[in-house]
């Protein structure tokens, strides 16, 4: 039983651990590239955080309906807004704002039907994260968030039209959906 829950249980995909390991590298190492000379070491946390999180859905398991690019940005720009914005409303009090940011952040994504885990932790650096991240305010919805999220989705587009065995997006018409939705 141990060998088959370890042979059979375990994926050995070497094409595709490859494009995920490319995937994940360019996407993150691009984002750290760029935001390398706006922030301190201690301010890049972010970047492990949400951003890593993400990488792992859209490079690892790409057919997720969690990895998708409508969640993917809808997730991380609508709980980066929610968690600034709490923290605006709650800023002394780091344990209350941040709950409330976390959980207004996955109702929201309920509701939008833009379910992305990593979002939680973009609402929740939004109140954790350094006086520098918490001073840029709204321009956090923007940058680093909303780039970094269009950098990660270019990225896995990208490396994942080189991977013939990948299909990333899954729905190839996903711009055409969410433009015809929020017109």
């Amino acid at each position: 039983m141990a060998r088959y829950v370890v042979y059979k249980e375990t994926l050995v995909d070497f094409k595709d651990h490859f494009w995920t390991f490319i995937g994940s590298f360019a996407g993150i190492g691009l984002i750290g590239l760029i935001n390398n000379p706006q922030f301190t070491d201690s301010d890049n946390i972010f970047l492990i955080g949400s951003f890593g999180a993400s990488s792992v859905l859209i490079y690892g398991i790409t057919n997720s309906p969690l990895a998708q690019p409508r969640n993917l940005i809808g997730g991380h720009v609508i709980c980066a807004f929610i968690g600034v914005t709490v923290h605006y409303i709650i800023p002394n009090e780091i344990w209350l704002s941040s709950a409330f940011a976390v959980s207004l952040s996955i109702v929201a994504m309920q509701m939008t039907k833009t379910l992305h885990p990593p979002g939680g932790a973009t609402a929740l650096i939004a109140n954790i994260g350094s006086e520098k991240i918490k001073s840029l305010g709204y321009m956090y919805v923007l940058s680093p968030v909303l780039t970094g999220a269009l950098i990660l989705l270019l990225v896995a587009i990208l490396v994942n039209k080189f991977a013939a065995h990948r299909n990333y997006p899954a729905n190839k018409n996903w711009f055409k959906i969410w433009k015809r939705r929020y017109r």
